[in-house]
This record gives C-alpha cells, sequence and structure tokens, in this order.
C-alpha cells in the first residue's frame, strides 16, 4: 500500500487516487487526493433519503471537520462552485450556506 506521501507525489498529469469510505450502511463516500492541502469527495445523495440522510450527511461533513479542524464544504455536481452545505469549525456544527428557494 503506498503511503500519503507516495500518493502526493504522483506526476501532475496522473491519475487522482481514490479512496472510498462508507461513513453509514449503503451511503458511499468517494474521496480524491487533489494535493497537500485539498481533498474532494463525493456522495450520492440518492442514498441519503430522508431526515435520516440529511443526519447521515451532516454527521459525516461534522465527523471530518471536527477531526480536520476545518471547514468541510459541499458544492453542487457540476453545478457552481459556491458552497450551499458545509460545517463551521467556529460554530462547531453544519450550515446552510445559500438561502432557501422562495416558495
Amino acid at each position: 500500500m503506498p503511503t500519503a506521501a507516495e500518493v502526493l507525489a504522483r506526476p501532475p498529469e496522473a491519475e487522482t487516487v481514490s479512496l472510498r469510505v462508507w461513513p453509514a450502511p449503503g451511503v458511499l463516500a468517494i474521496f480524491r487526493l487533489m494535493s497537500e492541502t485539498e481533498i474532494d469527495f463525493d456522495v450520492d445523495l440518492r442514498e441519503l433519503q430522508g431526515q435520516a440522510g440529511v443526519d447521515t450527511l451532516c454527521n459525516f461533513l461534522r465527523a471530518i471537520g471536527s477531526e480536520l479542524g476545518k471547514p468541510v464544504l459541499m458544492t453542487p455536481e457540476g453545478g457552481s462552485q459556491d458552497p450551499v452545505l458545509g460545517f463551521d469549525p467556529v460554530l462547531s456544527k453544519v450550515v446552510l450556506l445559500v438561502d432557501p428557494a422562495p416558495n
């Protein structure tokens, strides 16, 4: 198994390394090690149904952010890079980062 230093020392044109994690039964998160300071990950929101799914996602973001002591931001796939949801380490909770759509 390669070390973190070996993974991050790959040439710029090399394929991004992925790590698959199941934070809850039936929920897959795919982490991509972009650089020493940036890690992207995807979660299939179709796997997160109802309030239990929302709780799973928030607990997942909170666990990562609390461990790192850093913000964890969620952006929409294929959309803007503006985060919509994220863990705020100062508040120690997950917060909505955009105004909800008007009714």
